[in-house]
């Protein structure tokens, strides 16, 4: 297993973060190309909106497994959380972009409304505000000037906006559809796999 784990490290440390970036926008140009070839559906804007969305989330999702990785399996991915972390807010900005411009079409008073009186709208938005200070701080002035302390106690606020995701998602989808749960479930197992569990003293 040291062996393996031992290629893995050496294979990531070779890989440049900027090869990552590039990657991430795959995603991006299959779905525009669905988009242009009619594969998206009858309803386009939607489900743009929604592949989109959860994107953003597996990126998120991903970026919250690389220090149980490292934890539990030895492997260091900690180069790449973020650049994972980049990509995930830049898929919910766009998320978010479909819906204001193409879904609502910047209709203010249906905006306001809708962010009050649905509550996965709400839910939705309350995790964009707070993956947005974390973006905006996500370079080395920010840690240097912020200081270290400051800066993960910032950063923490990752954990709340993932689940805060995983909810939205939950809530959007209509009727009882498992793969939204499993998103929900596995975020919540990588933050369980944080926590530091009392260990249980064995009796002689």
């Amino acid at each position: 297993m040291n062996a393996i784990t031992d290629i893995l490290n050496r294979g990531a440390r070779r890989v440049p973060t900027w090869a990552l970036y590039i990657a991430g926008a795959i995603p991006l140009i299959w779905i525009v190309g669905q988009l242009f070839t009619g594969g998206l559906g009858v309803d386009p804007v939607k489900a743009m909106e929604q592949q989109v969305g959860r994107t953003g989330l597996k990126f998120l999702v991903v970026g919250l497994a690389i220090t149980p990785l490292r934890s539990f399996a030895g492997i260091n991915l900690i180069r790449f959380r973020r650049a994972l972390g980049l990509l995930g807010f830049f898929y919910i900005l766009a998320h978010l972009l479909i819906w204001l411009l193409l879904d609502i079409q910047l209709l203010w008073g249906q905006i306001g409304a809708d962010i009050v009186k649905r509550p996965y709208i709400t839910i939705g938005m309350a995790a964009f505000t707070m993956l947005l200070p974390l973006a905006i701080t996500s370079n080395n002035f920010s840690l240097r000037r912020m200081g270290a302390a400051a800066w993960r106690q910032l950063h923490k606020l990752t954990y709340f906006a993932v689940v805060a995701g995983g909810v939205h998602y939950v809530m959007v989808v209509k009727g009882w559809q498992l793969q939204p749960f499993v998103y929900l479930a596995i975020i919540l197992a990588l933050l369980a796999l944080r926590l530091k569990w009392p260990r249980r003293r064995i009796l002689a």
